[in-house]
C-alpha cells in the first residue's frame, strides 16, 4: 500500500509510505527517507509492528500503512514511561493487552541469597552452553505446547525474537537446563549481550513445577555470570506473571521500568 499526505508545520511537503519488503516500509519525504515500520511474526504466532518516526504525523502515516497492509490482530511494544509513543500507538486504535516490568537483577550470591541453593534431588543443573542439542529442542517443543495450554503467552516476555518458522531453538551456546532421570526438564535463556546479559526466558515441564528448579537454574546461571565479573542482569517480566515476579523479586531484583503490549484488532 502506497499513503500519501501532507505534513502539517513542516511546508506542507509530501510524504508517501511505501512498501519495500515483506517486513519493511519506509515513509518517503522527497528524497530522504523519514521513517521505517517493521513487523516480525513470532513463535507464537503473534505478529509486532514497529514504527520509527519522529514527527506524529509520520508515524500516522506508518501506523495506516501497516494496518492496511497486514492482517489483525497486529501487536506492537512501547516503554511506558514514553507518552509519546503510547499516544501514537492508541491514536492508531491500539490498546493496551498487558503490562511487562524490567528488572535489574544481581548476580552476587551474597546480594541475590542464592549461594546455598541445590537442585532438587535428581536433578542436574548443566550450565550455559553445555546442553545437547536433541533433548533441549525436544524440551523446548514441550514447553511450547505446555505454555499454550496453561498460563498462556500473555505470562511469557513479549520481546522475543523473531525466529524461522518453526525453530525456536537457534543458538544452544545461550541455554542452561535441568536434567531429571536423563530427560531436560526446565531451560533458562541467557543472552550475553555487550552491556548487560538478558534473561530472555525460564521454563520448567508442568510436572516438576514448584520443586525449585527454576531457582536452581537461576542460582547456577547468575553464579556464572558473577564469577566472570558480570555483575547485574536484565529481565523482563509480565505483571500477570506472579510465580515469576515473585522469584525475581526474592533475590532482589530491582523493578526499573516497565513496557506495554498493545493491540490492534
Amino acid at each position: 500500500m502506497n499513503v500519501s499526505d501532507s505534513i502539517p508545520g513542516t511546508g506542507n511537503r509530501e510524504i508517501a509510505v511505501v512498501r519495500v519488503s515483506d517486513t519493511e516500509w519506509h515513509a518517503v519525504e522527497g528524497d530522504q527517507v523519514v521513517g521505517r515500520g517493521d513487523a516480525s511474526l513470532r513463535p507464537d504466532g503473534r505478529l509486532f509492528v514497529s514504527n520509527d518516526a519522529w514527527h506524529g504525523t509520520v508515524f500516522d502515516r506508518i501506523a495506516e500503512a501497516l494496518s492496511a497492509d497486514l492482517p489483525a490482530p497486529l501487536h506492537a511494544v512501547a516503554d511506558e514511561a514514553d507518552h509519546d509513543s503510547v499516544s501514537a500507538w492508541q491514536r492508531a486504535g491500539f490498546t493496551t493487552v498487558r503490562r511487562e516490568w524490567g528488572y535489574v537483577v544481581p548476580t552476587d550470591p551474597q546480594v541475590t541469597g542464592l549461594g546455598a541453593v541445590r537442585p532438587p534431588a535428581g536433578v542436574v543443573i548443566v550450565p550455559v552452553g553445555q546442553a545437547e542439542e536433541a533433548p533441549l529442542r525436544a524440551l523446548d517443543q514441550v514447553l511450547h505446547a505446555e505454555i499454550e495450554a496453561g498460563v498462556g503467552w500473555a505470562a511469557v516476555p513479549a520481546q522475543v525474537l523473531p525466529r524461522p518458522a518453526g525453530i525456536t531453538v537457534v543458538d544452544l551456546s545461550k541455554y542452561a537446563v535441568a536434567r531429571q532421570a536423563g530427560r531436560y526438564v526446565g531451560l533458562l535463556r541467557v543472552a550475553p549481550l555487550t552491556r548487560q546479559p538478558r534473561i530472555g526466558l525460564i521454563a520448567v515441564r508442568a510436572a516438576v513445577q514448584r520443586h525449585g528448579v527454576a531457582r536452581a537454574l537461576l542460582a547456577d546461571t547468575l553464579d556464572a555470570l558473577h564469577r566472570s565479573g558480570t555483575t547485574s542482569v536484565w529481565a523482563e517480566v509480565a505483571e500477570s506473571n506472579a510465580a515469576a515476579t515473585a522469584l525475581f523479586e526474592g533475590i532482589g531484583a530491582r523493578r526499573v521500568n516497565s513496557a506495554l503490549e498493545l493491540v490492534r484488532r
